[in-house]
């Protein structure tokens, strides 16, 4: 007997040798399987709601801190969209950098020299004042694929009321989302050597970040003491302006509510 089992003794250490093995592999995969399961949850659990615009070019290009849609035939962004948070929001005075070309942009962002003696400012689209809670931030902003030709009494005068009515928005809402630029049209007037469109208007979409309010301003390229609630109109009249869809990751029912409001009675003037 003795003999019988030494002989077969090498084929039980086989065989208890399979069985190892696959409860390891088994037991493996089963660890794999549920990891992954878990990455997935998380991953859905950490996404943000996608507050872009659609793009009448296809040229969007993202960068730290807004994202953009740029239009070559008129050199600029046909919108710049981005989260406004109270962090972003501090009374800091940074060294206010040079204008740059904003290298991403495939076809070449219009050059800066464009706006020299035409009369009119770099206007900022995110503004800078939107970017102060890093030198980092605040220096993005420079880039000349977030600005568009504006008079100075505009730039100084109504528009940067609306800029602030909107930083304090974000302090009081606890962070909006903001969609801005200028209306790019047909027959526009245009500035430098590389013919920079100056719009007749510009517009802002606004979305808090609970997707309880919107607000839609149009406001003419000029300079105004009207108070900022006469320029609220209807999102949905920036959109047939612009050919632009905002906020297309919202629910129908819900955008379609929210984008037919011409009223500003839920936001705090």
């Amino acid at each position: 007997m003795h003999a019988k089992i030494m002989r077969f003794y090498p084929f039980f250490i086989f065989l208890l040798t399979i069985v190892s093995c696959k409860q390891i592999d088994e037991t493996i995969v089963d660890t794999d399987i549920e990891t992954i399961e878990n990455v997935s949850v998380e991953s859905s659990v950490l996404s943000e709601f996608d507050f872009l615009p659609t793009s009448t070019s296809n040229a969007i290009y993202k960068h730290a801190t807004y994202t953009l849609s740029y239009v070559e035939d008129y050199e600029q962004a046909e919108w710049v969209a981005y989260s406004l948070e109270p962090t972003d929001i501090k009374e800091v005075n940074f060294d206010r950098p040079f204008f740059e070309i904003d290298e991403a942009v495939v076809t070449g962002s219009a050059h800066w020299k464009n706006y020299k003696n035409s009369g009119y400012n770099k206007g900022h689209l995110c503004p800078a004042g939107d970017r102060r809670g890093s030198y980092k931030d605040f220096e993005e902003t420079f880039l000349t694929s977030n600005i568009s030709p504006q008079t100075y009494e505009f730039n100084s005068g109504v528009w940067n009321r609306l800029e602030q009515k909107v930083r304090y928005w974000a302090k009081k809402y606890d962070g909006i989302y903001v969609i801005t630029a200028g209306v790019l049209s047909d027959n526009l007037k245009t500035i430098g050597f590389e013919k920079v469109a100056v719009p007749k208007y510009f517009y802002k979409v606004l979305l808090t970040k609970d997707k309880t309010r919107m607000i839609g301003f149009l406001v003419p390229h000029k300079d105004s003491d009207k108070p900022l609630y006469e320029f609220v109109v209807p999102v949905d009249t920036i959109e047939k302006m612009t050919g632009i869809d905002f906020f297309p990751e919202l629910d129908d029912e819900l955008e379609n509510r929210l984008e037919s409001k011409g009223d500003y009675k839920e936001w705090s003037f």
